[in-house]
């Protein structure tokens, strides 16, 4: 009996393992100057390294830090995300980029889904863009993705 018990064990922890979610953000910065800079919930999680979670990230934020940038972006374009396994129909990934008041133009920022999603995302070149939240109602600009374990890369300049 306590065998069976333990090979169950050990077959559920394998099993859990094998589903254990897992997302990354890379950054790309073209500019020559400046920090990447990664925060969910006050913390800063990356200053321009690959930032990798096992599990969901949710309401992070990422911008260029220029030196003219406030802690949370302000002054300057967000990229904000949320990056989580789909469990139901329309409840995965979603990124954007926001120039909502207290957040403008800094420099041109994107962003790109990979290892799910390809080629799904946005860019933002002037402070005119179309691709970016100008409103809290702009969710058209919103892209979503329906990936297990989907990562982004988010290029500045």
């Amino acid at each position: 009996m306590f065998k069976f018990v333990a090979s169950a064990l050990a077959l559920a922890a394998l099993a859990g393992s094998a589903l254990a979610e897992t997302h990354t953000i890379t950054f790309d910065n073209r500019c020559g100057f400046g920090t990447p800079t990664l925060i969910q919930n006050g913390q800063v999680l990356s200053t321009g390294g690959a930032y990798t979670t096992n599990g969901p990230i949710t309401a992070a934020i990422a911008y260029l830090q220029t030196g003219d940038c406030g802690f949370n972006g302000d002054n300057c374009l967000l990229v904000e995300t949320t990056l989580v396994n789909p469990t139901s129909p329309g409840a995965g990934s979603s990124t954007d980029l926001s120039l909502i008041a207290p957040h403008a133009f800094s420099v041109t920022s994107g962003f790109g889904y990979y290892n799910g999603c390809d080629g799904a995302g946005a860019n933002c070149d002037n402070a005119n863009c179309p691709t970016a939240f100008r409103q809290p109602d702009d969710t058209q600009v919103q892209v979503q993705c329906e990936s297990n374990d989907v990562n982004l890369a988010i290029t500045f300049c």
